[in-house]
């Protein structure tokens, strides 16, 4: 006997529903995470008035505990304090980097896309030229060419991570440039500038936001992996990848925690700005949205 119509239809509601939940739980987990991250990297520091940098070596390698939430490393430093600095340092460079890479990525792809010809060809040649070198090694001899901190790291990520926004921006201002209205302009006399200006550019807008927001946790394991093999912030700096690779000695002699917690906040942002950026890129797609939704 076959079964009532109306017994699929309400799975699927219920189906939809869930998933709906789902999607929703993981946003507001994603939006609640890194809000207690970025408060914790502007507000910690200016009100805990304690010096990352003291030193107390009878305090050394203790484990987690009430007074040291995170532990302590091999001189005694609280790994908490150190872990919110690094954190606000590997922000920072992500931030900068992803900003950076972004506005070089959205120019080179929006002028190959919207003059199209010659231009189009030597962006384009000059992008795969690039992404044939790896990005870690063509970063470790951008910064080796200069004295390790911030700015070297800055460059080194932006330089190498502009490479896949360019060729996004490009696509989309091809698909616009098909776009009703744009040949509208066209045949009303609107130049090439005009036209690219005032309706390719807001059109590839999000799409380059979204290229921003994902190239952040991007850089920050970038500048982590600089500075975990000693090409990237000074040693005394810190950042999570400087935490990470001052405990290896540590992890080696069976001491897990001063390598746990800065991995744990290089993971957890990645997380949650995944979930965020996923959630962006359903609302900047209607139909994706309803295929997810029905």
């Amino acid at each position: 006997m076959a079964e009532p119509l109306w017994r699929p239809q309400g799975r699927a509601r219920r189906t939809t529903r869930t998933t709906r939940t789902t999607r929703t739980l993981r946003v507001r987990a994603s939006a609640a995470v890194m809000a207690v991250i970025v408060l914790a990297v502007l507000v910690v520091p200016p009100l805990v008035q304690l010096d990352q940098q003291a030193v107390d070596l009878a305090a050394k390698l203790q484990p987690p505990s009430w007074a040291h939430p995170f532990g302590t490393d091999d001189v005694g430093r609280d790994l908490l304090l150190r872990c919110v600095y690094g954190l606000r340092v590997s922000l920072l460079v992500g931030l900068v980097a992803a900003l950076v890479a972004t506005v070089i990525g959205t120019a080179v792809g929006a002028a190959a896309g919207a003059f199209g010809g010659w231009t189009d060809r030597v962006a384009m040649r000059v992008v795969d030229t690039l992404s044939s070198i790896p990005h870690l090694l063509l970063g470790i001899f951008i910064v080796a060419v200069f004295r390790p901190g911030v700015w070297p790291v800055v460059a080194s990520v932006a330089v190498t991570h502009w490479l896949s926004t360019a060729r996004i921006v490009r696509a989309e201002v091809l698909s616009l440039r098909g776009r009703p209205y744009v040949d509208a302009a066209v045949s009303g006399g609107a130049s090439r500038w005009r036209v690219a200006v005032r309706h390719l550019v807001p059109g590839i807008l999000p799409q380059a936001g979204l290229a921003a927001v994902l190239m952040i946790p991007h850089a920050m394991w970038h500048e982590s992996a600089l500075s975990f093999l000693g090409l990237g912030l000074p040693a005394h700096q810190a950042s999570l990848g400087n935490l990470v690779q001052s405990a290896r000695g540590s992890l080696l002699a069976g001491d897990w925690w001063p390598t746990l917690f800065p991995g744990l906040l290089l993971i957890v942002p990645t997380l949650a700005i995944a979930g965020l950026a996923g959630a962006w890129r359903e609302r900047q797609n209607p139909r994706r949205r309803s295929e997810l939704t029905l």
